[in-house]
């Protein structure tokens, strides 16, 4: 009966939200279009002509806004281990980001080109064991960090979603040894209650 109406509440919630109302006006697949549109208009993160790799795209509408922003000169890679509806103008890639043979596929497809921004918005499938959850996400980030060192060019944007806990800290100073600039960012659509926030980081140290 709890989870019941902790459901029901969830679901008025959602359903009122000015955000997922906003998403269902304007086309895009999930509110979570606006957390990347608050910090692209901040932090001008996606230009045109840009080549830009989506990782956890699911259901799709980060990868939207950068097929919009980055024009018809742009291309937008999206890898996710659940499957999207088509997207025009992203080539998208079902696997698992932590399978080498995934990966190797996705760097087939880039075909050596140099990216200007890496995306994450991964998140663990939910165990419901907080220590074990945050653990995964941890590596998730870990993963995204180790591509994004490794195919963005010198002033590339890497803009992942890191929750706050264990092993938070440690990250983020990973990444603040990897590259130059890194900026915390919680954007309004990004829930009050939630743990997540966004770090973007530029400027590649050699």
């Amino acid at each position: 009966m709890k989870r019941n109406k902790t459901s029901k509440a969830w679901l008025h919630e959602h359903l009122n939200d000015p955000y997922v109302l906003r998403a269902n006006a304007e086309g895009y697949r999930a509110r979570a279009a606006y957390k990347l549109m608050e910090i692209d208009d901040r932090d001008h993160v996606l230009r045109r002509g840009n080549v830009v790799v989506d990782l956890g795209v699911a259901p799709g509408s980060w990868s939207q806004l950068a097929v919009q922003r980055c024009g018809p000169t742009g291309r937008v890679f999206g890898l996710d281990l659940l499957p999207i509806e088509p997207l025009h103008g992203v080539d998208f890639l079902l696997g698992d980001f932590s399978d080498d043979a995934v990966l190797a596929e996705l760097e087939r497809r880039l075909d050596g080109a140099h990216v200007d921004v890496v995306l994450s918005d991964m998140a663990p499938n939910l165990s419901g064991v907080a220590t074990v959850d945050q653990a995964r996400s941890i590596m998730l980030c870990e993963l995204a960090l180790d591509f994004a060192v490794n195919h963005l060019n010198a002033s590339g944007y890497f803009l992942v979603k890191v929750f706050q806990g264990e092993g938070f800290m440690a990250f983020r100073k990973e990444m603040e040894r990897c590259f130059e600039s890194v900026q915390v960012r919680k954007p309004k659509a990004s829930r009050d209650r939630s743990a997540e926030v966004y770090l973007l980081a530029t400027k590649l140290r050699q």
